[in-house]
């Protein structure tokens, strides 16, 4: 009988959860409960997406990965390593740029453009891609022109005065603001041929 109360004071709960966790060869198992505050623990799953401090979390491939405003720009702006269309190779310095464009790699874009020459739809098909590069140019070419009417150029000296370089000159705006819609104009004639 004193043996008995002898082994029940050597072997306590943690001695036996640590051999137990060295049975199942479970080395980073805890062997005893902490004392005090513990965080409730939530495991997710792959895709799982949750909130916390403030973030936006999701695990993909196993690895817990913030989500951010930025990540659908950083995928339409990734080249994938195989096309979709047919798989294959996008090392090509040219794949890389009809990607870009087509969401497919070069041979494959050659191959849809020997396609509309065929059935005859490949003018048509070259004058909207020529159009839409054109359109982007002008809307572009306005919005610089009005950011530069827009802008204010005053700064401050070193003795701390403040200077205008602004040109208060509206006849200059004026001329700017004409010459810009006459440029469209043509540009437009361009596009509608």
């Amino acid at each position: 009988m004193a043996k008995e109360s002898l082994l029940k004071k050597e072997f306590k709960s943690k001695d036996v959860n640590r051999a137990r966790n060295l049975i199942k060869k479970d080395t980073s198992a805890k062997t005893v409960d902490g004392i005090g505050y513990t965080k409730a623990q939530v495991a997710y799953k792959e895709g799982d997406i949750w909130e916390e401090s403030g973030r936006t979390w999701t695990i993909k491939n196993g690895i817990r990965q913030n989500i951010t405003k930025l990540d659908s720009a950083k995928k339409a702006l990734q080249t994938p390593l195989a096309c979709p269309k047919c798989s294959g190779s996008m090392k090509h310095h040219l794949a890389q740029k009809m990607y870009k464009i087509h969401k497919m790699c070069f041979d494959c874009v050659v191959d849809y453009e020997a396609e509309l020459r065929k059935a005859g739809l490949y003018e048509s098909y070259e004058k909207n891609m020529m159009q839409g590069s054109m359109k982007a140019f002008a809307k572009d070419i306005e919005q610089w022109v009005l950011d530069t009417l827009s802008e204010t150029n005053s700064f401050v000296t070193e003795q701390g005065d403040l200077e205008d370089w602004n040109s208060n000159d509206s006849k200059f705006k004026e001329q700017l603001n004409s010459n810009l819609q006459e440029y469209l104009k043509h540009i437009k004639s361009h596009i509608e041929e």
